[in-house]
């Protein structure tokens, strides 16, 4: 009964038009900051600790935003999933350093795609898909029927979906060492077996190895790439990583890694993912950033 509302709710808001999507995104961010909801607590609480040298009222401003682009990536991603890649082309405003795209889609090296929770990452899987053939994770849902909602329509432009385990990793090296692509959300908190902590806005942050591990494992080339949204629709960027993030040292590699993130999120810090808490693992003897609070 539960995975049938929510199914059936999601696709009833697939319905809507773009406009009034946003409309009612942005009304429930607004109730998400009246009522200091946990991700209003969470947000204001990263900022805080990433940005400690900038005044309360910054964050504040900020937060408030961010509660704003929450609530329309709440209502827009189903609308993704279910209207058609003819649709979506409509509603892409520009494709901001599509030069590099092209570049690296020509030659005969794979290409990791790192995209950061920036904006609608939903928007460059379904639209690349259409360009190459794409590889990417995926973590179903405990709903079933959610799952297989979400992963058809994901699937829908041609990208191939494959679990967050030894083979799904599997997967992505065979897509790279074929000059294929594969998309990584990088600024997910891993598991310890999985992660180093490398600096990432001036704290340190247990940060995947994933990406380092397949560069180091095949001849592919790494490009950073977000969806940012914009009226009427959304501003695709792309721009080459740092040479560093080659390094066959973990540390300079990783490091490079966070600081695309970072030059990610300058660009927008209000469509960023800070209600996530990124920093939960904390190096031993490090006090928790997260209090009972939050």
């Amino acid at each position: 009964m539960k995975s049938a509302f929510v199914l059936g709710l999601l696709k009833i808001i697939s319905l809507l038009p773009l406009g009034v999507a946003r409309f009612l995104g942005k009304a429930m961010g607004r109730l998400m900051v009246i009522f200091s909801t946990h991700s209003f607590k969470i947000t204001l609480r990263n900022l805080s600790f990433c940005f400690s040298n900038q005044p309360q009222q910054t964050h504040q401003k900020t937060a408030k935003k961010r509660m704003g682009h929450l609530g329309q990536t709440f209502f827009e991603t189903p609308i993704l999933w279910g209207r058609s890649p003819d649709w979506l082309q409509k509603k892409i405003i520009a494709v901001e350093g599509e030069a590099y795209l092209r570049e690296a889609l020509a030659n005969d090296r794979g290409t990791i795609l790192l995209l950061p929770h920036q904006g609608n990452w939903e928007v460059l899987n379904l639209w690349l898909a259409r360009q190459t053939p794409v590889t990417s994770l995926y973590q179903p849902p405990k709903m079933a029927a959610l799952g297989n909602w979400i992963k058809t329509s994901r699937e829908k432009t041609g990208a191939s979906l494959v679990p967050t385990n030894v083979r799904g990793v599997a997967a992505l090296l065979k897509a790279l060492n074929n000059a294929e692509t594969a998309f990584i959300l990088p600024d997910q908190q891993p598991p310890r077996a999985s992660g180093a902590f490398a600096p990432l806005f001036s704290a340190q942050a247990l940060t995947m190895t994933l990406a380092h591990s397949l560069l180091s494992r095949s001849n592919s080339q790494a490009l950073f790439c977000t969806a940012l949204r914009e009226k009427n629709g959304w501003r695709l960027y792309f721009f080459p990583a740092d040479q560093a993030i080659y390094s066959p040292d973990q540390a300079i590699s990783l490091g490079a890694m966070n600081a695309g993130i970072e030059a990610i999120v300058a660009m927008a810090p209000e469509q960023y993912q800070w209600e996530y808490k990124r920093f939960r693992a904390q190096p031993e003897g490090s006090p928790s950033v997260y209090g009972s609070g939050v």
